[in-house]
């Protein structure tokens, strides 16, 4: 792969507005905050949605409201988040696809998740799995340890491959509960896939989106940042937008001689289904 894929991923669930207020929670924030990562080399968006009191949601007018501006005004892949809180039942999480996003995540096994649980269990994975193939929506695999590996490799032997016929996987390290953000784990990780993956990326929590950014870049893989993962630019300078990371993504990646890919480019190298309206 010439170049790489900068997923960002601009607010999470976790952090509280009133402790970052620059975290992009409405709908207007959100669409200022695509454009201007897309013109600093993101490709794909990973979106959590907030309410009014700014509070995660997975409100079904929301989401299809955002999905919609978002394809509007942008030529971003567009990814919901099947997670969303924590705390969300997973009926409702199972919902998330009306929406008719491009991708949507696929975390592939319960993790800690802090003091909280992330529940994914088996019969919801397998559920969600077949709706995404149902609605020509492509998953993105969330790894958050290495036996969501092996859960890939029975997904896939169970249902086949994902609409469109690739499958692209996220390592999200350095969770609490999960795997480390270091090299030897990430490393470990990708040995591991399935030999049907065709693309990887990975996520580095906090201090540990560098060392995990510089490791996915050497080995091939790609990178997704954001404020939903990171709050910190360096040392004592708190992230104020989610374009500064986005653009310290692509000048590490242009550095390293694989630039980022355009939207056209990860549309192909995902299999997506072009839904834009623009």
């Amino acid at each position: 792969m010439v170049g790489t894929l900068i997923t960002v991923a601009p607010t999470g669930a976790e952090t509280a507005k009133a402790d970052c207020p620059q975290l992009p929670t409405t709908l207007e924030e959100l669409v200022e905050t695509a454009i201007a990562c897309e013109a600093a080399g993101a490709s794909l968006i990973h979106l959590h949605i907030r309410d009014a009191d700014h509070q995660p949601t997975l409100d079904h007018g929301l989401l299809k409201a955002s999905v919609e501006a978002l394809r509007e005004q942008t030529s971003l892949v567009i990814q919901l988040s099947t997670g969303g809180s924590v705390h969300d039942p997973l009926e409702q999480r199972l919902t998330v696809l009306e929406a008719e996003p491009d991708s949507c995540s696929l975390t592939c096994g319960t993790t800690n998740f802090g003091d909280d649980v992330f529940l994914n269990p088996w019969g919801f994975m397998n559920q969600l799995y077949v709706q995404a193939q149902e609605r020509e929506v492509v998953p993105e695999f969330e790894l958050f340890d290495l036996g969501h590996v092996a859960a890939l490799r029975r997904l896939i032997d169970t249902h086949g491959l994902p609409y469109g016929g690739k499958v692209h996987v996220d390592f999200v390290t350095g969770v609490p509960g999960g795997m480390p953000g270091t090299t030897a784990a990430l490393m470990a990780g990708v040995a591991a896939l399935p030999e049907e993956v065709t693309s990887w990326s990975a996520t580095g929590i906090g201090r540990t989106h560098l060392p995990i950014a510089a490791a996915a870049l050497s080995a091939g893989g790609h990178l997704r940042v954001g404020m939903e993962d990171n709050l910190v630019f360096a040392k004592g300078q708190p992230v104020q937008h989610n374009r500064e990371l986005v653009a310290r993504a692509a000048e590490l990646a242009t550095v390293m001689q694989r630039p980022p890919l355009s939207t056209d480019q990860a549309r192909e190298l995902l299999g997506i289904k072009d839904r834009r309206t623009r």
